[in-house]
C-alpha cells in the first residue's frame, strides 16, 4: 500500500489519507433481514443477526475461527521502548492486509479511558456465541472479541500480565463500528485479558473513520449559509437587548462546529453479501452443525 498523507493532532492523534484500496479487505457484509457477515479477505470471521420488536433488538452473533490481526506480534523489548503507539500501528496498518482500510480518511487516537461497564458488562467473554442488547436508535458501546479469549493463567497472557503491572502494556488496537456504538478488537486480545486481570482498563488506540475532504467541506459550506443568515437577522435588530451577548454566542458555536466537521466519526458502511440469503443461510447452518447448543 502507498504511503498517505499525514495530518498530525498530537502526540497521540492522527489522520491518515488512505490510498488505492477501493474495496476494505475487513469489511461488513449484510443479506438484508437483520443479517450481517464480517469477512477477512475471503474468509467469514462473524456471524451476526437482529431479532426482536421496536427499536431496542438483540443481536445474535456466531463467530468463526480464522480472524488474522493485521499487527506483526510484539516483544518485550519492543514494548518497553519509547514507541509512540498511535504512529507506529499508523505505520503498521499502511502495510498490513486484513485491515478496514478502504480509501479515504482514517483517525487513530490513543483512547486511555472508557465509560464504566466497556470492559467489564459489555465484554463478551463467551466464544464462539454472544448476545448483544442493541439499545433505542441503535448501538451497544462495548468491546467485541474476533476470537476466542486466552485464559489468564496462559503463558502469553501471563508475560503481559507482567507488563502491565509495570506500565509497559501496549495499547489494544479498536475498531470504531458505528452500527454497534462500540467496538472491535483488531490487535491485542490476550493484553486485554492481561490488564483485566491485574485490575486494569486496557488502554486503547481507535481507528475510525472520519469524513473525506469534499463531504466536511460540502457540510460546512452549509454550516456557513445557514451562520450567515442567522447573523443577517441578528444586525436587522441592533437595538434589542441582549443582542451582543446572541451575537458572541453565534460566533463561539460556529467556531467550534467548524473546528469538529473534519473529525467526525463516519458510518461503518455495508457491502452487499454475494449470494444474498442463501449464502449466509448456508453459513449459519454449517455454523450450527458445528457448535449445536448456540
Amino acid at each position: 500500500m502507498n504511503r498517505g498523507r499525514r495530518e498530525l493532532l498530537g502526540p497521540g492523534r492522527l489522520v491518515l489519507q488512505v490510498q488505492d484500496r477501493p474495496d476494505p479487505p475487513l469489511r461488513f457484509e449484510t443479506a438484508g433481514d437483520g443479517r450481517i457477515l464480517l469477512r477477512q479477505e475471503e474468509r467469514p470471521v462473524l456471524l451476526g443477526r437482529t431479532a426482536g420488536d421496536g427499536c431496542c433488538r438483540e443481536l445474535y452473533l456466531h463467530g468463526l475461527d480464522g480472524y488474522r490481526s493485521p499487527l506483526p506480534p510484539l516483544r518485550s523489548t519492543f514494548m518497553r521502548s519509547s514507541v509512540n503507539w498511535v504512529h507506529q500501528y499508523a505505520r503498521w496498518l499502511e502495510e498490513a492486509d486484513g485491515t478496514p482500510f478502504q480509501d479515504g480518511r482514517w483517525e487513530l487516537a490513543h483512547r486511555p479511558v472508557f465509560q464504566p461497564g466497556v470492559w467489564t458488562e459489555d465484554f463478551p467473554r463467551d466464544w464462539p456465541a454472544a448476545r448483544l442488547d442493541l439499545y433505542c436508535g441503535g448501538g451497544w458501546h462495548g468491546v467485541l472479541p474476533l476470537r476466542r479469549l486466552s485464559p489468564p493463567d496462559a503463558a502469553r497472557v501471563k508475560a503481559y500480565r507482567k507488563h502491565a503491572r509495570e506500565g509497559t502494556l501496549a495499547p489494544v488496537l479498536l475498531w470504531w463500528v458505528t452500527f454497534l456504538d462500540g467496538w472491535v478488537i483488531l490487535d491485542g486480545h490476550d493484553r486485554a485479558v492481561a490488564a483485566l486481570a491485574e485490575g486494569r482498563t486496557p488502554e486503547g488506540v481507535e481507528l475510525s473513520r472520519v469524513p473525506d475532504e469534499e463531504d466536511w467541506r460540502r457540510v460546512a459550506d452549509e454550516v456557513t449559509e445557514g451562520h450567515e443568515h442567522r447573523m443577517a437577522q441578528l444586525a436587522g435588530h441592533p437595538d434589542e437587548p441582549g443582542v451582543d451577548r446572541r451575537r458572541a454566542t453565534l460566533e463561539r458555536a460556529y467556531a467550534e462546529t467548524l473546528a469538529t466537521l473534519p473529525y467526525g466519526v463516519g458510518p461503518t458502511p455495508f457491502l452487499p453479501l454475494s449470494g444474498g440469503p442463501a449464502t449466509w443461510e448456508d453459513l449459519a447452518a454449517r455454523a450450527m452443525f458445528q457448535c449445536p447448543r448456540d
